[in-house]
């Protein structure tokens, strides 16, 4: 099904990182007629908004790339947070779609959805085959309880709702807080952060830290408490320390693709094509979007520190959890429904940090 270039859509998230891409990549095509709430003018837990939101703006097509994430520590301490909140969020979000009539939805959710010690690389057919990595299991299953309300929804009314799973993502408007931030860009946040100290670059440290505050230490704060505070996060002047033992392997997808495979999902891709018609028991239409390449989180770290040139040592806390050992996605689905990835890892970082420092 065809969305033309005027019909109304709804990017709910439009001011995340893949949301906020999705809405540029959707103008950059041609279509302007793109509803956003932010959060405070629209709480998506509340159902009753969302209702009231769905009556008056009608949309034709609805892209859900709202959610609450965060990284291991993030998952590890609000756990009731991540399986509530997202639950809710799709709750209302699907369930308006359906009682307005929406025509195309497009579901974001995370490969965190697969087996801890899933199959590598893993395709979407390795879901629910065993048990959830715990870091994350209470994200993982609201995640999964999306991608079958839009499976159920097409199979039972003839919906066209299809699910997307992004690898690890990352690009412009990342979060790079570091209580809470998402493994990237918090390491080229720390990074950066040290190669400050080490240069005695007091002027940028304050600057990140007033855009950032770390545990509401900003930049007014002294240089002794602003020197505690990131040495807790393992920075400073003469190393880098960060999480784990560095052997995992990640796959990383730079966000601005994350988007153009998922708008050329939502154009180009109707539900009835993501599964085998002849199936007798039809589950599993979610696509996996990434690269289908991975590396270790240690190879990633280096790549940092030679693009920052930072000039101190890189360690590791062995004593923290590493999460998943592996996370490759078998992109093959996503081929042959016609989209593949350009931006490699190299480049990525080199575009991330540049962007990070121009955002000071």
């Amino acid at each position: 099904m065809a969305l033309d270039k005027n019909a109304k859509i709804y990017v709910a998230g439009h001011r995340g990182l893949v949301g906020s891409a999705i809405w540029n990549n959707l103008k950059s095509r041609g279509y302007n007629n793109l509803v956003g709430r932010t959060h405070r003018e629209l709480d998506l837990l509340n159902g009753a908004a969302v209702k009231e939101f769905f009556d008056k703006e009608q949309p034709e097509a609805v892209v859900l790339a709202a959610a609450h994430v965060g990284g291991i520590m993030a998952n590890l301490t609000y756990r009731a947070d991540f399986i509530y909140e997202n639950l809710q969020i799709q709750q209302n979000v699907i369930g308006e779609s359906f009682r307005h009539g929406v025509k195309k939805l497009l579901f974001l959710g995370s490969t965190c959805i697969y087996p801890r010690m899933a199959p590598q690389p893993m395709a979407e057919e390795c879901l629910l085959t065993s048990e959830l990595e715990y870091t994350n299991e209470p994200y993982a299953i609201a995640k999964i309880a999306g991608l079958k309300m839009c499976e159920s929804f097409s199979l039972q009314y003839g919906c066209n709702y299809i699910a997307v799973m992004p690898t690890n993502l990352y690009g412009p408007n990342d979060n790079f807080h570091l209580e809470n931030s998402h493994v990237l860009p918090a390491m080229i946040r720390k990074v950066y952060l040290a190669k400050c100290l080490n240069e005695g670059n007091w002027e940028a440290v304050r600057r990140d830290l007033n855009k950032r505050p770390v545990e509401k230490i900003d930049g007014s704060a002294t240089e002794g408490d602003i020197t505690t505070i990131l040495a807790k996060y393992g920075i400073r002047k003469e190393s880098v320390t960060l999480w784990g033992t560095g052997s995992p392997m990640r796959e990383f997808l730079w966000s601005e693709e994350m988007a153009d495979a998922s708008v050329h999902v939502l154009l180009n891709v109707d539900f009835k094509d993501t599964y085998d018609k002849n199936q007798k028991e039809v589950r599993n239409c979610h696509i996996n979007v990434g690269t289908g390449k991975e590396l270790t989180i240690r190879e990633v770290a280096e790549k940092i520190v030679k693009t920052i040139d930072f000039k101190g040592q890189l360690l590791w806390d062995a004593t923290k959890p590493d999460g998943t050992p592996r996370k490759l996605t078998d992109v093959s689905k996503l081929h042959r429904l016609g989209w593949h990835h350009k931006v490699e890892i190299d480049e990525g970082v080199r575009r991330l940090y540049e962007w990070y420092v121009e955002n000071q």
